[in-house]
Formats: structure tokens, sequence, C-alpha cells
């Protein structure tokens, strides 16, 4: 399912799915991968500074994930562009989510903008069957 949310005139839209090929059920290892698309609908070019996860596994204390850009990038996205990756977590439970904050900078105004990804669920399709 696709989640979405818009603050500060930008736009990220999450879609999540579940990896069989990299999970190992036998060793309760649920691997997911999750594809974000940022859109800029700002007047100014926008570069991600950085990003901070909270990761929660139902089996397990949450954990945070921060660091600088995502997949080893600061993209600069254009006002009126989009920028997409894709990226995965591992679970040790069959249910989970992610929830997290995008840090910008408006490359005219020098303005620093804290964006909210939207939360969004981690399971194990089978679990619900």
């Amino acid at each position: 399912m696709i989640t979405t949310n818009t603050s500060s005139g930008i736009k990220v839209q999450v879609l999540p799915s579940f990896r069989p090929d990299y999970s190992n059920l036998m060793n309760a290892i649920y691997f997911f991968d999750y594809t974000i698309q940022i859109e800029n609908h700002r007047l100014n070019e926008v570069q991600l500074l950085s990003r901070k996860w909270k990761v929660f596994d139902s089996m397990h204390a949450a954990r945070m994930i921060e660091g600088q850009g995502v997949v080893g990038e600061t993209p600069v996205i254009k006002d009126g562009d989009s920028y997409s990756y894709s990226s995965g977590c591992d679970l040790n439970s069959e249910v989970g989510y992610m929830e997290g904050m995008y840090t910008f900078k408006d490359l005219i105004t020098g303005e620093i903008i804290d964006v909210l990804v939207p939360r969004f669920e981690l399971f194990y399709p089978f679990r619900y069957n």
C-alpha cells in the first residue's frame, strides 16, 4: 500500500514490499524493501541533506537510524522534479513499521526544511491469510 505525506511543498510517497528471496523464515529474518519518490512542489531547488528513521519490530525495541543523505546520495531536486530510490530493512518478526524525517535545504533561501516520511507498515503477507 502506498503511503503519502506532503509538507512544506515536498511530497513523499512510500511503497513497501516483502522480499521472500532475501528472507529466511526459519531463522526469523523478514526482509522488506521500499521505494520512495520525493517530489519538489516548491518554487526553488532543494537538496536532501539527511534522514532519520524509526524502525519498529514487534519482537524487539525500536531502533533509530540516522545519516547523511539516502543510499549514499544527497540529491538536488529542481522545482517540479522528483527523485526516487529503493532501499531495504530487515525485521525479526512478521510485523513492524518504519517512519521518519528528511531534512532538506532550500538552495536559494538557505531555509532548512524538515519533512515527515509517513509511517509505512512492514508485514509478512501470509500472516493475515
